[in-house]
């Protein structure tokens, strides 16, 4: 783990091309806020102490994101000034400080753990993250000397046309020392077009002081993505989704058709497990080993599918436990219900559990037979061996005996059979 380093995720810009009322980088992106996935490399890279820079409507990162310092840039007068307004955490401060962007989700631990290992390997003051794209347009620019030297960075709107050929463009991850870096941060000027303070012009200060700045570059273009816009952030859903599925693969689960298969970052998923095509899992999803589930089957967060359970074409669950063996093969809802072990749920079985003011729980014990087209009105509880026939209404509070049949509407008991 890093010894002596904070990070600082700028989140400051207006994300004006999103074209929403809600900041940028909480947009949603694989079950959770943009942010969060930087948020986590960074925490998983090793380093706990994080600050965020917002703007526009900064209260709603404070309530988003836990453990994290989060400040406010009043007006959005650039990059160096967004991290200049985290100063007050660096008060006689003299180890590194890392710096992100908070619209580059793609971002991985494992290169935030080499870039910190080179720059505390070669001494740098600055070593920044770069990476080389077929089409650099829109990027800054890494202007190296004859040698190989990192002297400037070159934003978009400033580069020349010779520039605009450089491949190697700027991802906006630094580490810095932090010993000195603000007074270098107050000698930037906003003589550019946007008027605007660039950290990027920090890289030609440090190299007159004769302080040493480097890049390394990422092996994954990907990790660069921004995102701007809605487009940007389809992108990136579609890079972190195929990264998810990969992982899962890897450890032991079948997807048959990743290209329809879409699967919350969160979400755990047993060995053994198939899933089937169009199925989509989300949040905090638990799935156990042995599982089959899909094809077009919606798991939403909360829920949790043991050992060898099935979850069918056209189900729906939200908030359930499904047991061992269980089956809920086709064309059912369930919600803020705990499935025993080896029920079978039939085909368009729903649990009512919204009453108009409260969600309310459904119980359906081991080894009951809830036939097709059963409405379970919650509160309600269905025994442990029990039976419904096809088309029962059991409305709520009318608790179902262990080992009873009922059918009708009103639901009503037809028999009850002895307890073992």
């Amino acid at each position: 783990m890093p010894k002596n380093i904070k990070a600082v995720i700028l989140a400051a810009g207006l994300g004006t091309r999103m074209k929403s009322q809600l900041p940028k980088v909480l947009h949603p992106l694989c079950g959770k806020p943009m942010i969060e996935h930087v948020v986590e490399a960074v925490r998983l890279a090793g380093i706990r102490d994080i600050i965020c820079v917002a703007g526009y409507k900064s209260h709603m990162l404070k309530s988003a994101l836990k453990g994290v310092k989060v400040v406010k840039q009043k007006r959005p007068l650039g990059s160096a000034d967004a991290l200049k307004q985290a100063k007050r955490y660096f008060k006689n401060f003299n180890g590194d400080i890392m710096v992100l962007c908070g619209d580059e989700p793609l971002i991985k631990t494992e290169t935030l753990k080499r870039l910190i290992n080179e720059h505390k390997r070669n001494g740098n003051y600055c070593t920044l993250l770069s990476a080389r794209m077929p089409d650099p347009s829109g990027y800054g620019r890494i202007v190296r000397d004859g040698g190989g030297k990192v002297i400037n960075i070159v934003e978009e709107t400033e580069v020349s046309e010779f520039e605009k050929s450089i491949d190697e463009i700027n991802t906006g991850t630094y580490c810095f020392k932090g010993r000195g870096l603000f007074s270098i941060l107050n000698r930037i000027r906003n003589n550019n077009k946007k008027k605007e303070y660039f950290l990027t012009d920090a890289i030609p200060i440090i190299n007159k002081n004769n302080l040493k700045a480097d890049a390394i570059v990422t092996e994954d273009s990907e990790e660069a993505l921004g995102v701007n816009s809605r487009k940007n952030l389809a992108l990136a859903s579609d890079v972190l989704r195929k990264r998810i599925l990969a992982k899962l693969m890897k450890e032991g689960v079948t997807i048959v058709d990743p290209n329809s298969t879409y699967i919350d970052k969160d979400v755990k998923i047993g060995q053994d497990t198939t899933i089937y095509p169009s199925t989509i899992i989300e949040g905090n999803a638990k799935i156990g080993r042995g599982c089959r589930i899909g094809p077009f089957a919606r798991i939403r967060p909360g829920c949790e599918i043991t050992q060898g359970a099935e979850v069918g074409n056209f189900v729906e669950l939200v908030r359930t436990k499904i047991g061992k063996g269980t089956r809920v093969k086709h064309h059912t809802y369930l919600g803020d219900t705990i499935v025993g072990n080896k029920v079978n749920i039939g085909a368009g079985t729903i649990t009512a559990n919204y009453d108009g003011k409260n969600k309310q729980k459904t119980y359906i014990d081991d080894g009951a037979f809830i036939g097709v087209g059963t409405i379970l009105i919650a509160p309600v509880r269905i025994g442990k061996g029990a039976t419904t026939g096809a088309g029962s209404v059991v409305t709520k509070n009318h608790n179902v005996p262990p080992k009873a049949v009922v059918a009708g509407v009103p639901a009503k008991i037809l028999k009850q059979r002895r307890r073992k």
